[in-house]
């Protein structure tokens, strides 16, 4: 009876409950996005500072709290192993590209494709935003998509051009497709964080697309002396991102742009521009390119698990297919 107790006031314990958190605090934190213990577990005793104006050593009181609260310890291998049996891999359109990725895009991670213009990187994101609402049996992932757009390339015809050639509702598709357009790297930031609120009014989710990643923040940050500011700001970003894959089983997919190295004198220049800020938070990279004959080609750059590898796809009025 006792044990029983326990467990249910456990289970009971709130952000309320934290210690230095009353009425106030807990209401700043959740208006910062902290709605549960888990997102301040994972905070970071800065981002606890600034979003409830609590000094350092209540910060960090109330995230050791919750961590315990949580029993954030270590996992076996099978208990990893079932949780990755959650994961969802929305298909491409194309059975050579999922097989290079390992079956599709991954929802809890971030997958990056880069390229030069026209390599069919906003393609992509055109025919995952459409194969998100297909169900899991057939490639999908049962959910919608949100589309963060920096460049000005979101055309919803083309959503409903492919949403025709797949069969489904146009109408339909359009209306649970959610889009908005970014005009600044703050603007961007605060677009991927207000995602979650999307997600707490009861949207299943489960697609982000940022087209493009850079843009903004390649613009607005130029010259070496505001490099560090940039990528630090970058790596917030980066950071929210994969908050969001990780804490609601999401798939993130980004574009980004490339610039030509002047240090290489063979082979291909082409590289990806964001440094290592992007190359370590992306889970999956991928280089795209024109191939012969209209056709385009994906290069496998870096993941965890899968060898690298290159296939060829192709565009057309369809969308992404095979040859």
């Amino acid at each position: 009876m006792k044990e029983a107790k326990e467990i249910k006031e456990k289970k009971e314990f709130t952000i309320k409950d934290l210690p230095g958190v009353g009425a106030a605090t807990a209401e700043k934190l959740m208006e910062a996005g902290f709605t549960d213990l888990m997102s301040i577990a994972v905070a970071s005793v800065g981002e606890l500072t600034e979003a409830a104006g609590v000094g350092e050593v209540v910060a960090k009181r109330i995230i050791a709290t919750a961590r315990q609260k949580l029993d954030m310890g270590f996992e076996n291998g099978m208990d990893l192993l079932k949780k990755r049996e959650n994961v969802i891999k929305i298909t491409t359109g194309s059975k050579a590209f999922d097989s290079l990725i390992g079956g599709g895009i991954e929802t809890g991670a971030i997958t990056e494709c880069y390229g030069p213009y026209g390599s069919g990187k906003t393609a992509l994101a055109n025919q995952l935003a459409v194969n998100v609402q297909l169900p899991i049996e057939q490639g999908g992932a049962g959910g919608i998509a949100v589309w963060i757009d920096s460049e000005g390339t979101l055309r919803p015809e083309r959503i409903k051009q492919l949403a025709e050639v797949k069969g489904l509702s146009p109408d339909e598709v359009l209306g649970n497709f959610r889009g908005v357009r970014s005009f600044n790297s703050d603007h961007q930031m605060l677009l991927a964080e207000k995602v979650e609120d999307l997600i707490k009014e009861g949207l299943p989710i489960k697609l982000v697309i940022v087209d493009s990643l850079m843009s903004h923040f390649r613009s607005e940050f130029v010259g070496r002396g505001t490099l560090a500011d940039r990528q630090q700001k970058l790596n917030k970003h980066m950071h929210t991102l994969l908050r969001l894959a990780h804490t609601y089983n999401i798939a993130i997919y980004v574009t980004n742009q490339v610039m030509a190295r002047p240090d290489m004198f063979f082979g291909d220049p082409t590289e990806a521009v964001g440094g290592h800020i992007v190359a370590h938070a992306s889970t999956v990279r991928v280089y795209l390119r024109r191939g012969k004959k209209g056709t385009r080609v994906a290069k496998l750059v870096d993941s965890p698990c899968l060898p690298d590898g290159e296939i060829i796809f192709v565009v057309d009025e369809k969308g992404i297919g095979d040859i």
